[in-house]
């Protein structure tokens, strides 16, 4: 089996695809055949955008990835753009067909870089949410927050239930251009409650490397 980083966000359009993108450079960069796999996405009308992203992303750094269609890459998708629970009309959703599609992928490389879908209490089907997921995939989280205000309501919340669970993760923060206000309002808290703490943009080298460190502990 191979190594296994579950990505998760406080909310939906944080970051989670654009950091994954940024660790399958960070990782290849260390010499490791990096693999991808998001199990769910939902809003897909013909090829599920997130899922190709990172499929394209990953494809260019192992090129045995061709061996896979991007719909190996995204097991389950539904068209309407809800959390899985209210797309797949609260159906029952059967993990083990994620750990198959993952056993084909993982045959290809060394780790790999799970993307869930929106946050970590989005309700995937009437006995599980998006937080179940690391656990069942016995991956490091890697939980990607952001820099408007709430960012600090927002990361304390996850970053809780995460603990409560008791799964292992690392986090950091994804800010943006216009996160003008991030310096005077955020900032402060964020170094005087976790410094050092990690900016993804700068410090992505060292998340992956940390990533590494906690997954062989």
């Amino acid at each position: 089996m191979a190594k296994r980083i579950f990505i998760t966000a406080t909310n939906t359009d944080i970051g989670k695809t654009y950091t994954s993108q940024l660790l399958i450079k960070a990782l290849s960069r260390l010499g490791l055949r990096v693999g991808v796999y998001k199990p769910i996405e939902t809003g897909v009308t013909s090829v599920p955008s997130d899922g190709n992203l990172l499929y394209q992303s990953a494809l260019i750094y192992n090129p045995s990835l061709a061996a896979l269609s991007v719909n190996d890459i995204v097991t389950l998708q539904y068209p309407l753009p809800a959390a899985p629970f209210v797309a797949n009309g609260g159906k029952s959703i059967d993990f083990s067909l994620f750990e198959k599609a993952l056993e084909k992928i993982e045959a290809l490389c060394d780790i790999v870089i799970i993307e869930g879908a929106g946050g970590l209490m989005v309700p995937i089907d009437e006995k599980n949410m998006m937080i179940d997921l690391p656990r069942f995939f016995n991956a490091t989280t890697f939980l990607v927050s952001h820099c408007r205000l709430g960012c600090i309501n927002d990361t304390l919340l996850s970053i809780k239930a995460l603990q409560d669970a008791a799964l292992p993760f690392l986090w950091g923060l994804n800010c943006q251009s216009d996160d003008t206000s991030f310096e005077a309002t955020s900032l402060p808290y964020f170094q005087y409650r976790f410094d050092p703490f990690y900016r993804i943009d700068n410090d992505i080298d060292a998340i992956a490397q940390a990533l590494l460190d906690t997954i062989t502990l």
